[in-house]
C-alpha cells in the first residue's frame, strides 16, 4: 500500500513524453562563458545510458536491457533516465554484462542504476533532484542511486572538482541548469565538461603495423560522419591490435582540437561502440 501511493504521488508530477523512447536530454560541451553557479555539477560516469519506461530497462535505442528481475523489481511505475555503472574504468566489464541477452545474477550484483533524471516530471531540476533523492530512500536497494549532485560558486571551483575528478580515474562533469524545466533533444540545459573531447567514426580500413607492431595492426583508417578521414594510431591494447575492430563497425576516439582543415588533433582510439 505504502508503495502504491508513492508512486501514485510521482505520478502525480509526471508528464508522458510523446514518442518517448526517442527523446531524451542530451548534453552539449561547455563553454568558459557559462557561469557554473546557475548549475547542478555531477561527475560523468563512464556507464550505459539506461532509461526506465516504467515497465522495462531499456538502451537509448530503444532497446530492452536483459536485466534480472530483482533488479528492477522495486522500480517505480515512472520514466526515469540514468546510467548502468560498475565505478570508474570498468566500461568493458559493464558493457558485456548488460548486453548479455541472459544476465548473470553474479555480474550484476556489481551493477548500480545511477539516476540522474525524470522525464516529464513538472518543476525545475532542483525540484527534480528532490524527488530522486525521496524516490532512492523509498526505493531502499543499494543498486538503486542517484547521481550526486553538488554546487560549485565559481569557474575556478568548477576547474577544481574537474581536476579531482580526472586525477581518481573520473571522465569529467556534467552541469545541470537549476533553474531548467525537463526538455528533449540536445540542449544547453545540460552541459559536459572534459579535459579531452570524443566522437564517433567508422573503420574503412586497417593499416599494416611496422616495427614491434609488424604483423599486427597498425592503425585505423576512420571516416567521421561528415565524411573526414583519418588514422587512429594510438591508444591500442596490445589485444585490440591483435583482434581490432572490424571493417564498417563504429569506434570511438577521443582528441583535443581540430586543424583548420577539421580534422582532429591528437586523436587516439578509447573503444569500440558495441551495437546497441
Amino acid at each position: 500500500m505504502e508503495r502504491r501511493k508513492f508512486c501514485l504521488a510521482m505520478l502525480a508530477g509526471w508528464v508522458m513524453p510523446s514518442a518517448w523512447a526517442a527523446e531524451l536530454l542530451l548534453a552539449e560541451v561547455y563553454s568558459d562563458t557559462v557561469d557554473p553557479a546557475d548549475y547542478w555539477v555531477s561527475e560523468k560516469m563512464d556507464g550505459v545510458r539506461a532509461y526506465w519506461d516504467g515497465q522495462a530497462l531499456m538502451f537509448r535505442s530503444g532497446r530492452r536491457i536483459a536485466a534480472p528481475d530483482w533488479f528492477v523489481a522495486s522500480l517505480p511505475k515512472i520514466p526515469l533516465d540514468g546510467e548502468l555503472w560498475m565505478g570508474r574504468g570498468a566500461f568493458e566489464r559493464l558493457s558485456a554484462t548488460v548486453r548479455r541477452a541472459v544476465p548473470l545474477d553474479e555480474e550484476w550484483r556489481a551493477v548500480r542504476y545511477m539516476i540522474f533524471e525524470i522525464p516529464g516530471a513538472e518543476g525545475d531540476f532542483t525540484t527534480r533532484i528532490a524527488a530522486m533523492r525521496r524516490l532512492v530512500v523509498h526505493v531502499n536497494r543499494y543498486w538503486i542511486q542517484t547521481v550526486e549532485q553538488f554546487r560549485v560558486a565559481d569557474r575556478a571551483e568548477l576547474k577544481q572538482r574537474l581536476e579531482a575528478v580526472v586525477a581518481q580515474g573520473g571522465e569529467g562533469l556534467m552541469l545541470h541548469r537549476a533553474d531548467a524545466v525537463y526538455v528533449t533533444g540536445r540542449s544547453e540545459a545540460l552541459l559536459k565538461l572534459k579535459p579531452w573531447q570524443d566522437a564517433e567514426a567508422v573503420v574503412i580500413a586497417h593499416q599494416p603495423g611496422q616495427g614491434k607492431h609488424a604483423g599486427r595492426m597498425g592503425a585505423l583508417r576512420v571516416r567521421s560522419p561528415e565524411g573526414l578521414e583519418f588514422n587512429l594510431g594510438t591508444g591500442f591494447s596490445d589485444a585490440v591490435r591483435q583482434d581490432p575492430p572490424p571493417v564498417g563497425s563504429t569506434v570511438t576516439y577521443r582528441y583535443t582540437g581540430r586543424t583548420s582543415e577539421g580534422i582532429p588533433r591528437f586523436a587516439h582510439y578509447w573503444r569500440r561502440r558495441e551495437p546497441e
